[in-house]
Parts: C-alpha cells; sequence; structure tokens
C-alpha cells in the first residue's frame, strides 16, 4: 500500500521533528533547522491555560524566525481556552496548529487532556473546531493509534471519523498504544508495540486525510522507505540522538549537498554568541548538541566537552569551535 494523495496547503510534512516536552526549546529548533532546512519543526506542548493566563506569552510563543516553518502544539480540552490560545498565538507567525491527543503521562492526564482525549472524541471534535474559528492556518491532531483497552481497529477507525466532522484531516500519529496506567511517559515510548501496518492502513482508507507516521523510526533506509508510502514521516529521539540523521534525510530529499559538521558547529557556535549577548548561556544551547558526531572517533570527546565543561564555561562560545575543530582533526587522522 502506498499513499499518494497530497494537501495542498504549501506545507512540506515529509519529514517533521516530534513535539518533545524539555528537549525541543527554541535552542533545539535553531539547530534541527540548520540541520534539515525543509524539515517541519514542533514547539514543545504549551498548554492553553498558560498561553491565557500568562502576563508574558511571548515566554511561551516568541521564536527566532529562522525556526520556521514551525507548528504550536497545545494542549487542553476546553473549547473556549483553546480558541483563546489560537487567537492569542496568530500573530507569532506559526505555520499550524496541532492539539496534543497522544501524551500519556499523569500530569497530563490531570489536566484532562493528552492521550486521555482519544476516549473522548466529541470533547476532542469540540475542541477542534474552536481552534479552526479562531485562525485561518491549518489545524492538526497528534495522537497514538489507541489507549488502554481501545481496539486499535475499530477504535482508531471511530476516533478519526468523529474528529474529522470538525474538517481537519492532518493526522501525526505515534504507532503505538498508550498505556495509561501502569507505564510512565518513557515506557510508553517503548513497550508497546509498533504497529505501523495499522497506521498505513489508516492512511490508505482514508485518502483524502494527510497521514504523518510517529515512532520507532531511527533507520536512513527505513526513514526513507516509509516516506514514499505516507505523506510524511516524524521523527522523535532519532533527530535528537542522532540529529545528523535530519541533514542526510533533507539531502536525500532535495539533492542538494550533505552539509559538513563543522559548518553545523561553526553556525552554532555564532547563534550562540548572540544568545549569550542577550543573558542566555552555552549550556542551554549545547546539550541539544551531543549526538552530532555520534560514530565518529571524537564523538566521546565532543559530549564531555558540550556536556559538562560548557557548564563550566557559561560564556565560551569558542568552546564550539574548538572542540569541532578537534574532532574533524582525529576523523581525518582515521581517514588517513
Amino acid at each position: 500500500m502506498t499513499v499518494i494523495n497530497k494537501l495542498n496547503d504549501g506545507i512540506n510534512r515529509q519529514l517533521c521533528v516530534a513535539p518533545m516536552m524539555d528537549w525541543t526549546d527554541r535552542h533545539c529548533r535553531y539547530f534541527h533547522r540548520l540541520l534539515a532546512p525543509s524539515a517541519l519543526l514542533f514547539t514543545e506542548m504549551v498548554t492553553a491555560d498558560a498561553i491565557c493566563h500568562s502576563e508574558d506569552t511571548e515566554r511561551f510563543l516568541a521564536h527566532n524566525v529562522a525556526e520556521r516553518p514551525l507548528v504550536l502544539q497545545v494542549g487542553g480540552s476546553k473549547p473556549e481556552k483553546l480558541h483563546k490560545a489560537i487567537k492569542l498565538a496568530n500573530k507569532f507567525g506559526f505555520s499550524e496548529f496541532n492539539l496534543n491527543v497522544g501524551c500519556p503521562s499523569n500530569r497530563v492526564q490531570s489536566g484532562q487532556f493528552g492521550a486521555c482525549l482519544m476516549l473522548e472524541p466529541e470533547i476532542v471534535l469540540e475542541c477542534l473546531m474552536a481552534m479552526k474559528e479562531a485562525t485561518n492556518k491549518p489545524i492538526s491532531v497528534k495522537c497514538r493509534i489507541g489507549v488502554d483497552d481501545m481496539d486499535v481497529n475499530s477504535g482508531l477507525d471511530n476516533f478519526v471519523q468523529k474528529v474529522s466532522k470538525s474538517g481537519i484531516s492532518i493526522f501525526y500519529i505515534h504507532a503505538r498504544k498508550a498505556l495509561l496506567s501502569g507505564l510512565s511517559p518513557k515506557e510508553n515510548r517503548t513497550i508497546p508495540p509498533l504497529n505501523h501496518e495499522r497506521v498505513l492502513r489508516l492512511a490508505f482508507e482514508n485518502p483524502e486525510k494527510t497521514i504523518i507516521l510517529n515512532g520507532g523510526l531511527k533507520n536512513k533506509v527505513e526513514i526513507i522507505s516509509k516516506q514514499s508510502k505516507f505523506h510524511g514521516v516524524m521523527l522523535g529521539r532519532a533527530a535528537y540522538k542522532t540529529p545528523f540523521i535530519l541533514a542526510e534525510l533533507h539531502s536525500n530529499a532535495t539533492g542538494k549537498p550533505l552539509i559538513k559538521k563543522c559548518t553545523i558547529a561553526r553556525k552554532m557556535a555564532d547563534y550562540a554568541d548572540n544568545v549569550i549577548e542577550q543573558g542566555g548561556n552555552l549550556h542551554q544551547i549545547t546539550r541539544h548538541m551531543l549526538g552530532l558526531f555520534n560514530g565518529e572517533s571524537g564523538a566521546k570527546y565532543w559530549r564531555r566537552q558540550l556536556g559538562e565543561i560548557a557548564r563550566l564555561q557559561p560564556r565560551n562560545s569558542d568552546l564550539i569551535r574548538e572542540t569541532a575543530a578537534l574532532c574533524r582533526s582525529k576523523a581525518l587522522r582515521k581517514v588517513a
């Protein structure tokens, strides 16, 4: 089965980077954008309450224009709050707004949103309709293939059919169930078995919908294969732990030369100069870059310098430049 229908809204979803709490902040997104100019990036989830009640909405919504195209993921289950949140977010230049119906954490469940909403499609429908009324940008859903005892066949079909009455047609689907009791969020990303075929069948049976596959994708060859079968793929841990895969996938998709790791490092050092000048510190940036040289002879040294030493030298952006140069030297000596 192959999905060939494309949504004509001007957004390229062939390669997406998943929203990840505590990971995909603005510094991480800047890094990922350098690696893959064609990727669609997502913010961390921001709750509608946080946006609506904050005296400083920029704290949650401001970002570097270089991160765009950028999707704001919101969490919530109150239509009126979501409507207000999207209204407030409209002026910040996001390309799309996404409703979180996939996070399994206890904190999210206690707020009555995230994956538990898959059991309440009528509420999701109301939320999506409220979000649509607040913007002319695309609205989408990120969900699982099911939760707890929900049947992954009839249950997922029923959920998608009901929430689609809102007029939304874009679904980012993590191909695992979410088990809401007994498993931690981390365990929910690994223990429930992957079922890519279920997501593919959903896409094949609903050609009018845009279905993006998420979950367990880490091998470049497999990812490229999945890109040809779906409207796109969404990478989470693979993008964060082995970030250079984003550059490789971008190069494969566009035919453009593969950017060099040292070039990325230099550009991030320049970025760090600006962040530090504005009151930030080096480790806020380098903590997202630890996997850049994975698989190379200088990888361990790179991780130590940008992890441990960056904490001790919070204003020394040259640490990135010098460490990258040494890693490149180690790689060249190994080749020789």
